[in-house]
């Protein structure tokens, strides 16, 4: 279970690490979100999840040009998600783009942030996007997880679409889960690359043999 105090304290001090002095309380800002990420309609997309991330941005921020914009992107990420919706990340985007100057951030902070939001509808960042290689690696770390993670993810998964019916759901499922392997590489950082591709891509390939039995 998450501890959403000590998510508190992580979202005051990327936010402040990322602005000027002397901005608005973040307080405000961190419930939003946190509200935002237990929303009943999510499973896997969760204050949960959002921990996971930031714990893995925190064992690749030496690879990120700004962490703590890599950490505010990753409380933007899924911050609107609904499953039968097409445009989370677009919407997710948008909302950072409203509430980070409020919250005292640059417009050109900002708009990293955005930018880096909106990077995770493909995880395929330029070869010179440190901070946006950072931030995918983190994402995607639960595909290298152990078996059991990796079999309460895609249960997870499964639940967040229980409104799609079981061939429709394994055939889009099955379609990702190519995309992905299809991907020159999985994770962009040297840890990620080193410690999560192989055992990513032999999970992806086990789902994937599962789906299409």
């Amino acid at each position: 279970m998450a501890d959403l105090d000590a998510l508190r304290t992580r979202w005051t001090r990327a936010l402040e690490g990322a602005r000027a002095p002397g901005g608005p309380d973040p307080a405000p800002y961190a419930d939003n979100l946190l509200a935002r990420w237990q929303e009943p309609q999510r499973h896997y997309h969760t204050v949960t999840h959002l921990q996971a991330v930031l714990d893995h941005i925190d064992v690749l921020e030496k690879y990120a040009d700004d962490p703590d914009l890599v950490r505010l992107a990753a409380w933007f990420h899924d911050a609107v998600y609904f499953p039968d919706r097409s445009e989370n990340e677009e919407r997710s985007a948008r909302l950072a783009e409203r509430a980070l100057p409020e919250a005292g951030l640059s417009e050109e902070k900002t708009g990293e942030v955005a930018g880096l939001v909106r990077l995770t509808v493909t995880h395929d960042p330029a070869d010179d996007d440190r901070n946006g290689q950072v931030l995918c690696d983190a994402d995607l770390a639960i595909l290298a997880s152990s078996p059991n993670a990796y079999a309460a993810y895609t249960a997870a998964v499964r639940q967040e679409y229980a409104f799609v019916p079981n061939d429709a759901f394994r055939e889009g499922r099955a379609a990702i889960l190519r995309q992905l392997l299809d991907l020159p590489r999985l994770f962009h950082t040297p840890h990620g690359a080193a410690q999560w591709e192989a055992t990513a891509r032999y999970n992806i390939g086990a789902e994937l043999e599962l789906l299409t039995d």
